[in-house]
């Protein structure tokens, strides 16, 4: 089996590490082409109004000056020799990527990715500042269960327009115990926020961030296992297609179209 191994958090990341110790449990024909600084947020975006630079670090590990879907991309169509990848891996997130994130993440954009290419692609992600703004990272916790759900899920295996969301819970290992099979959460109240600052010289500048508010969503949902101490695995598509508006929006539009009133 051969395998790609891609992140948003960059190639010195530490959960790039962790992600490759997973992949090195299936086989050694290990790939690493990850950004080579942090890509957070960066959800699907491609480089194109810049040249995107490649720099091999070592054999089969490269850091590429773009996104994960860059790293993706260029990795499948020109880094890699020989056959293309069995399997993308992206991850793991230095953090949850869960209800409305996985929307803007890059994690889950590398994955997404490799689906396109027609390759089966999971999105890693290990949660953290559920119990103290100050517990360390139990990076751990997806080391230990990571390798045991990758494996299950290439045994079941899943459509080609599919990709696999995995969020490990902010615990040690051996405080998890139950793996649960989501769907995408949606918070009851928004959690980015806008700090605006004022430099040195007096100009200001504004700093994205997240509120650490929990919601109240249903069981079943990918909020709700991480909320609760279990390992989320989501399936996710692209196709955004709210199908109960469709049909309502047939009844009035459709043929000749509608002139103003």
């Amino acid at each position: 089996m051969r395998i790609l191994c891609t992140n948003d958090d960059g190639i010195h990341a530490t959960g790039l590490a962790v992600l490759e110790k997973i992949a090195r449990r299936f086989s050694d024909d290990v790939w690493v082409i990850a950004p080579e600084s942090e890509q957070s947020g960066a959800s699907r975006a491609l480089t194109l109004t810049a040249p995107i630079r490649v720099r091999q670090v070592e054999a089969k590990r490269f850091a590429i000056t773009g996104t994960p879907t860059d790293c993706v991309l260029l990795g499948v169509e020109h880094l890699i020799e020989g056959a293309a990848p069995d399997l993308v891996l992206s991850g793991v997130n230095r953090g949850q990527n869960i209800a409305e994130d996985v929307t803007f993440s890059g994690t889950i954009a590398g994955a997404m990715q490799g689906m396109q290419l027609g390759i089966p692609a999971i999105a890693l992600s290990q949660a953290r500042g559920f119990r103290s703004v100050e517990a360390p990272i139990p990076w751990e916790t997806a080391e230990a269960f990571g390798p045991g759900i990758v494996a299950k899920l290439l045994e079941q295996g899943w459509p080609k327009d599919v990709l696999i969301n995995v969020n490990f819970p902010d615990l040690p290992p051996d405080q998890v115990s139950e793996v649960e099979v989501t769907s995408q959460g949606r918070r009851d109240q928004h959690i980015i926020y806008a700090d605006k600052r004022t430099d040195p010289r007096g100009g200001s500048y504004f700093w994205l961030g997240f509120r650490g508010q929990l919601s109240n969503p249903p069981q079943g949902a990918d909020l709700r296992a991480i909320y609760e101490g279990r390992i989320s695995v989501t399936p996710l598509h692209v196709d955004l297609t709210h199908m109960e508006t469709v049909h309502a929006l047939k009844g009035v539009l459709g043929g000749a179209p509608p002139k103003a009133k």
